[in-house]
């Protein structure tokens, strides 16, 4: 056989050849024997010494045909299904086991091997033994050697009857606690659901696997699996209780049978309609798609799971979850698989994509715009949402009056519904946030509707009404033969204008858009700005005060390009970041030899496609980058737009311009033919980008940052010109300080800085960077938190613009500057 194999080499087969078919004609006892037989073949070749040739090879390397036949040979002897006596299986297996050089071959004629001997015998424990080092020793191959580890593992534990759960995890750990107590008649479906579990593959489980795995959890019970599982899937976002040798990470990782579990889990989730249960998939998805510094998703394949189980589900709550993670998960498969997920839930239900997300925002029990109310032995409960992350929890006497604490009677007696209504609270504190976010993408996506479809999903609608009713709107009539305009806002129980006069010409056909100032003249937009401030309504997000971008002369004269944000310094980890939130496409930069795209947003409803060119600082590996190559700043560059379907742009991980490969270059479109609105909307993404994320923001930079080489720049932008961010600040402070009575004697504004007075020193805050200059030398005055109460009690006209709020924190602390008490603002003050 050896002679025959050397002269046909790749072309020899057992069938064809003539020591092949002469094997053949063996009885099955005969060709186990022989099979042994060219085992110890092969173990007495390999503990030959290396001899080496001419050359300095090894002669192995130069004619490895004796060692190769038997190895090709294997995968054929183990299908034959031969009669191997137990001690020739052990042969077998310590063969795998002690040849190292040879492993990766091991993992699948292995696993057939021990599955076709168990079928009919049962195992020793000295069997069971062997097994487990032949497991380990493919575990630390990886990839699909993993996966043959897990199969052998379901082979041994269902012959034992013990759970393929690895400890380590705070979820496993208290997995094998619940179900080692557990009665032999009881715990028996849990160890084949979880064996089952232990060995999924693909994105989707097989029909046949579904079907014996439902039957195990019907066994179980729904109740039972369904308290179970909500148990693990909240410890699974705990650091590991056990480190997980030789993996970066090892605090955070899943060890990966343990991942395979939690995702044949949660695939056993999809046809149910459990509220808490959606909710509970949601944050473990959340949990699996959380990156690890330097490394990325903590587990993408438990994240996909989640999110196809809940695209399955057959509830509203399941939809609403999606909606969700649509806004607080940013890793750009996971986006695909969740807006895959939303279209396949579309078409279930029959309707559009686009209505998917309106239709399937929860209530949470509030029966009006932002109130539950809920009757509780004799007392009443009212959960009031007081604003986009704030709830309240009020009681009610039986007479009617005000009960400042929960009652004793509600929490002895009604502790399930006190419960709910804990949860509700908490739901809607992260359900506001999500679709506030929603609400304001829709700038970009030119969405209109129907006076009647508006009411009912947005101003009446019980969550969503709390924001709409703070938001301002733009109505149109359908009447081409009257058409009639209007903007209004809601306000005590009617819509009205900025006149304060009702809008009540509207019929269920009239259309509603959201309101953009870039719409409106200057005189309209400072008269709602007025009207807001007055009635003291804060707005969701900016939108009478919001930032307008309009074309610079620098941008006529270049022309397809604007500079207006290059040469700025950004931490790319936070840009990134950014960019994920506001639906920009982008990747971090490794220092590797590869090419990456600049920072894009497709906008298909337009035909267009922003470009923020961007590309990575330094070239020191390890001052300059993470310890994983990733760079830790960009430089900025130009805004470019370009058709929807323009080729690609790349660039060099370390810089060089961007240029397209193979195909026509990509002609950048005239910034003066790009609309109004997406503009505006693209700067205001680029600025914030800016804004947050460039150095200039962290007073640890006060130096200039690596070698004090940029410390012109850090000067620049700490206290440079405004940008329309700033500009729009100055405004509203402009109106807000006249009423703030403590500080309006010490405070004034002066170009681009608010001028505070205090005891000791005048102090000059900008207005971009909130950074501190003090009188008369402009030395630096570093704080890096000033909390005030009363700052938390100024009204601001909109939310979510923490610079403003901490600018205004730091002018109450230091219009008293004579009170303040911390030493390292004290010494930089006296200095």
């Amino acid at each position: 056989m050896l002679v025959e194999y050397e002269a046909q080499h790749y072309d020899y087969k057992l069938k064809t050849s003539t020591s092949g078919q002469q094997f053949l004609k063996l009885s099955r006892v005969e060709q186990a024997e022989f099979a042994i037989a060219l085992l110890h073949e092969f173990r007495q070749f390999w503990q030959q010494p290396q001899q080496t040739s001419r050359k300095g090879l090894s002669l192995f390397r130069v004619k490895p045909l004796r060692g190769n036949l038997i190895i090709d040979l294997i995968p054929d002897l183990v299908n034959r299904k031969l009669p191997f006596t137990e001690p020739q299986v052990l042969e077998w297996l310590m063969t795998f086991c002690n040849e190292q050089r040879v492993q990766w071959r091991w993992g699948a004629p292995v696993t057939k091997l021990v599955r076709y001997y168990l079928s009919d015998h049962e195992p020793t424990s000295e069997l069971l033994d062997q097994v487990e080092q032949m497991c380990r020793i493919l575990e630390r191959f990886g990839g699909p050697d993993r996966k043959y580890a897990a199969q052998l593992r379901q082979l041994t534990a269902t012959q034992q009857k013990t759970l393929s759960i690895r400890p380590g995890e705070a979820w496993s750990d208290r997995a094998l606690q619940q179900l080692d107590s557990l009665p032999e008649n009881e715990r028996s479906p849990w160890i084949d659901l979880i064996t089952g579990c232990s060995i999924v593959s693909g994105s989707k489980p097989a029909a046949t696997w579904l079907k014996k795995q439902l039957s195990y959890r019907d066994t179980i019970g729904l109740d039972r699996f369904n308290a179970y599982l909500l148990e693990w899937f909240a410890l699974a976002d705990q650091p590991r209780t056990q480190p997980l040798r030789d993996w970066r990470g090892g605090e955070d990782f899943f060890h990966d049978q343990n991942a395979d579990i939690l995702k044949g889990l949660v695939w056993l989730c999809a046809d149910q309609t459990d509220a808490e249960l959606a909710r509970g998939l949601s944050q473990l998805t959340v949990s699996a798609y959380r990156k690890l510094p330097g490394i990325g998703p903590r587990c993408v394949k438990l994240g996909n799971a989640c999110v196809w189980a809940l695209g399955q589900m057959p509830m509203e709550e399941a939809i609403a979850q999606l909606a969700l993670l649509k806004v607080k998960v940013k890793f750009g498969t996971a986006q695909k698989g969740i807006e895959k997920a939303l279209t396949a839930a579309a078409e279930r239900e029959g309707i559009s994509r686009e209505e998917i997300e309106e239709l399937s925002v929860p209530t949470y029990g509030l029966t009006e715009v932002g109130i539950r109310r809920e009757t509780l032995g004799d007392f009443t409960a009212e959960l009031i949402v007081t604003g986009t992350t704030s709830t309240e929890l009020r009681w009610l006497k039986p007479d009617g009056k005000p009960q400042k604490s929960v009652p004793k009677a509600v929490k002895e007696n009604q502790a399930n519904a006190l419960k709910g209504l804990k949860q509700a609270a908490n739901d809607i504190k992260k359900m506001l946030p999500a679709q506030r976010d929603r609400i304001e993408s829709l700038y970009l996506q030119q969405k209109t509707w129907d006076v009647e479809t508006w009411r009912s999903r947005y101003l009446n609608h019980p969550l969503v009404g709390t924001l709409a009713r703070r938001i301002l709107w733009q109505f149109e009539s359908h009447d081409d033969a009257e058409k009639r305009h209007s903007v209004g806002i809601w306000w005590q129980g009617q819509l009205v204008n900025v006149e304060g006069t009702p809008i009540d010409w509207l019929s269920e056909r009239d259309q509603v858009s959201l309101w953009h100032p870039i719409t409106a003249t200057v005189n309209t937009i400072q008269a709602w700005r007025t009207w807001l401030q007055e009635h003291e309504v804060q707005q969701p997000f900016k939108q009478a005060h919001r930032e307008l971008y309009l074309l610079t002369a620098a941008e006529e004269q270049t022309h397809v390009y604007s500079n207006r944000f290059a040469a700025h310094i950004l931490k790319q980890h936070q840009f990134n970041a950014l960019c994920g939130q506001r639906g920009w496409k982008n990747q971090l930069r490794l220092m590797v030899d590869d090419s990456y795209n600049p920072a894009n947003l497709p906008l298909p409803q337009w035909g267009l496609r922003a470009e923020f060119w961007i590309e990575a600082i330094g070239d020191d590996y390890g001052t300059d980058t993470t310890d994983t190559g990733t760079y830790l700043y960009i430089a900025t560059d130009q805004v470019r737009f370009y058709p929807v379907d323009a080729a690609d742009h790349y660039a060099h991980a370390g810089g060089g311009g961007y240029t397209t490969y193979g195909t026509t270059a990509a002609t950048p479109l005239p910034l003066n033919e790009i609309p109004a609105l997406v503009f505006t909307e693209v700067m205001r993404d680029v600025d914030l980008f800016v804004g947050v994320a460039s150095v200039g923001n962290d007073p640890n930079w006060a130096d200039g940052g690596p070698e004090g080489r940029h410390y012109d720049y850090w000067q620049r932008y700490c206290f440079g010109d405004l940008s329309a961010t700033a500009q729009t600040r100055r405004q509203v402070l402009e109106n807000l300080i006249p009423r703030l009575k403590k500080i309006r004697d010490r405070c004034s504004l002066r170009d681009r800085f608010l001028i505070v007075r205090g005891d000791i020193r005048t102090y000059k805050i900008h207005l971009g960077s909130g950074n501190i200059l003090m009188e008369p030398n402009d030395q630096y005055l570093c704080i890096v938190s000033a909390k005030s109460t009363d700052a938390n009690k100024v009204f601001l006209p909109f939310e979510g613009d923490k610079t403003l709020s901490m600018i205004l924190s730091k002018a109450f602390l230091l219009a008293a500057d004579s009170r303040i008490t911390d030493p390292t603002i004290v010494s930089q003050i006296q200095r």
